[in-house]
């Protein structure tokens, strides 16, 4: 059954009833029932809406659940927050009747479900959040931010990838060896120039893969792929192999671990590069993620990602995790001073990634981080976890939990450290 409120005398008179109806969150439910309401003129610009703890009490859902919505919808432009005025709906300037057109003789064929790839949902892109960061990154920006680039990137930035690339994907790399570029086709545009030569790449791939290479003037052969992921057939007369080993795109599923030894054996006796694609080796929803080749041979893989699929492609930010010998070579081909991506939107990613915002949500890591931001000590379950592991471990079974004691506050600070732990949980 449907959740619903009916709250006349908070929004003036008018008679509103907000139905939590659809899938996802409630979080996401009430944003929509908002934003139909205001759409519909149901709640009209200007109108107050009832704060945080009474909506949340007539709807029977979190407080924090309704902040969170009331912020987002707030930064999408349809509620206006100012401080003693409350939350108001926006004045916003009414759209432009559609133009007409005269109905042509042959119908536009459009398909009722879209489930074409590549294309994330425009709407999930945590608003919100990215603000925060925002007002943080730019309120502690040193002066030089706002000076010519590094053509290598923010340090800041590169700091929190080597850490985060570390922790979940098991980089081995420090800041020095990260070069921060505006996406994965800059990055293997860049690789291109500098590497040239035959590479290998996998007979079923990206479709820029191909365009970029071949515009680039790199010769290619093509490697067979199976349910093992691409077959590692390769002779010492290519200088690079390009893959996608996390998760291989389009056919799915990690390239076996026999493939993988066989892969960095090949690099290091011909001397030959592996370029990983980890366009999303941070997610899985049918097993837990494997870690990056990188990790075998650091010196002789280079990682490339980017945050097109996680978080917007309209952010231009990607990175190259880079061997030694590279790095030189590489910074010279992408010039003196940072062309690409900008140095606001590195520093708000940076500190994006080290409040734990950019960690998939609902993880312990990412709570136990995202409640350190919010000034509130509380310790992992991984924590007291006996070393050596056991067979949840093997079997991919670790459990995520929070320990949390009760002991130290004082009697009146409780319920601001149970706000700030709700506003480190995920959405309900």
């Amino acid at each position: 059954m449907a959740d619903s409120w009916v709250n006349p005398a908070e929004i003036l008179g008018a008679d509103l009833h907000l139905e939590l109806t659809g899938g996802g969150s409630r979080r996401a439910a009430l944003m929509r029932a908002l934003r139909e309401a205001i759409r519909t003129c149901r709640l009209a610009p200007g109108i107050r809406l009832p704060p945080y703890r009474s909506l949340a009490a007539d709807l029977g859902i979190a407080r924090n659940t309704v902040a969170d919505a009331y912020a987002e919808l707030v930064a999408e432009g349809w509620l206006s927050a100012r401080q003693g005025s409350g939350t108001r709906v926006a004045h916003r300037t009414e759209p432009t009747a559609p133009v007409r057109r005269p109905r042509t003789a042959t119908p536009e064929h459009r398909p009722v479900y879209d489930l074409m790839q590549g294309r994330p949902d425009p709407s999930a892109f945590p608003r919100a959040a990215w603000l925060a960061s925002a007002r943080r990154a730019l309120t502690a920006a040193p002066h030089d931010a706002f000076g010519p680039g590094d053509p290598r990137g923010r340090p800041e930035l590169r700091e929190a990838l080597a850490e985060y690339l570390g922790r979940v994907r098991g980089v081995r790399t420090d800041p020095s060896r990260i070069v921060v570029c505006s996406g994965a086709a800059h990055a293997l545009r860049l690789l291109a120039q500098v590497v040239g030569g035959r590479w290998g790449v996998e007979e079923y791939g990206l479709p820029f893969h191909h365009a970029l290479l071949t515009d680039s003037g790199v010769r290619t052969v093509s490697l067979p792929v199976d349910e093992h992921g691409a077959d590692i057939a390769l002779s010492s007369g290519e200088r690079a192999v390009l893959l996608t080993p996390a998760h291989q795109f389009p056919t799915g599923g990690p390239l076996h671990a026999e493939r993988r030894s066989a892969l960095v054996d090949w690099a290091r006796s011909t001397g030959g590069l592996v370029l990983e694609d980890d366009y999303d080796g941070e997610f899985r929803y049918d097993r837990r993620p494997v870690g990056a080749v990188q990790g075998l041979d650091p010196d002789r893989v280079v990682l490339m990602g980017s945050v097109s699929k996680s978080l917007s492609p309209t952010l231009r930010i990607g990175w190259m995790v880079l061997p030694p010998q590279l790095l030189d070579d590489v910074q010279a081909a992408k010039g003196e001073r940072e062309q690409y991506s900008s140095a606001t939107e590195q520093l708000t990613l940076a500190d994006f990634v080290r409040c734990g915002a950019y960690e998939p949500p609902g993880t312990e890591r990412a709570v136990v981080k995202a409640a350190a931001w919010q000034g509130l000590a509380v310790e992992g379950l991984a924590d007291f976890r006996r070393p050596g592991g056991g067979p949840g471990e093997e079997a991919g079974r670790l459990r995520d939990g929070l320990v949390v004691g009760y002991a130290t506050p004082p009697e009146h600070l409780y319920t601001e450290a149970l706000d700030a732990l709700c506003r480190a949980l995920p959405p309900a």
